[in-house]
């Protein structure tokens, strides 16, 4: 964990140091797409905005013409344009707070950050590794509790909505991730209590992510050869894109979907093909049409 990095205040990507911030969200140029799918006007904070699912997510809101705000524990290496970052560790509630008093408003709260390194429950049989589990969880379950619950004031008075990013891994057994599944399992769980809480004034909703193509790919399915195979195995052909889940956490955070909270959207393309129905000897599709 990271927590010597002293915050200096939002920098505007693509900005030169010490030059004023960006924009406030009412000084958004004309461009980006509005109708009720659009931002224009909006602040919109995405945790682990710098990189991959969390980049992609960035973007789209900057394309639906939000003040669009990242944060991470380190600087991007290659900035999203048009996006502020702050550096922050949402696993340290002293400097979440920080961050929300240094914000002027808040209408849309992305809780992206987090993810897991592979690790086998059998392969682990000391505390050390007990506390390793145990940091999965807290930054991909405990952490959005404690983003959301200092951005509560600036929300309900904005009518926003927050944006959980949870996974196919909570609705499946992982193995390998193990701590990861069970945390987004108990994410989505918060979503929904939240939704009902803090209803009217807040909407909770989840997007439940399935395989996405990012930088870091290579980590979980390993070479081009292995991606496609995986791609193989979704209904629709291929893995998301980062843009997919932007598209879709930016519905759900508009006034498109304002009778939507406590939902759960699932973005997987189709799911994962079930293994046994290739395992099995009969009912073989041969030919469109035709069944072996």
């Amino acid at each position: 964990m990271d927590n010597s990095a002293q915050r200096a205040g939002p920098q505007q990507a693509g900005n030169p140091a010490g030059q004023p911030a960006g924009p406030q969200p009412a000084e958004q140029p004309a461009g980006p797409q509005q109708g009720r799918t659009g931002l224009r006007g909006k602040l919109a904070l995405v945790t682990g905005g710098t990189r991959g699912v969390g980049a992609g997510i960035a973007r789209a809101f900057v394309e639906a013409g939000a003040h669009t705000v990242v944060c991470a524990r380190r600087p991007p290496e290659k900035p999203v344009e048009g996006t502020e970052f702050v550096p922050v560790d949402v696993r340290d509630p002293d400097s979440v707070h920080r961050l929300f008093d240094d914000l002027p408003r808040v209408d849309v709260l992305v809780n992206n950050a987090g993810g897991s390194p592979y690790r086998p429950l059998a392969d682990t049989g000391t505390a050390t590794a007990a506390r390793r589990h145990a940091r999965v969880i807290e930054l991909n379950l405990t952490a959005p509790l404690t983003v959301s619950l200092a951005a509560y004031e600036h929300l309900a008075r904005a009518g926003g909505a927050i944006v959980m990013i949870g996974s196919v891994s909570g609705a499946r057994p992982s193995p390998g991730t193990a701590a990861y599944g069970a945390a987004k399992a108990g994410l989505e769980n918060l979503a929904r209590s939240m939704a009902v809480e803090w209803a009217p004034d807040i909407r909770v909703n989840t997007l439940v992510v399935g395989m996405v193509r990012t930088e870091l790919s290579h980590l979980h399915y390993g070479d081009e050869g292995g991606i496609a195979a995986v791609a193989r195995t979704v209904p629709l052909g291929r893995l998301a894109e980062p843009s997919d889940i932007g598209a879709a956490a930016v519905f759900l955070a508009s006034d498109a979907a304002a009778y939507i909270t406590g939902a759960s959207l699932l973005v997987h393309g189709g799911g994962e093909r079930p293994a046994f129905l290739d395992a099995a000897t009969v009912n073989h599709r041969t030919g469109k049409g035709e069944a072996g």
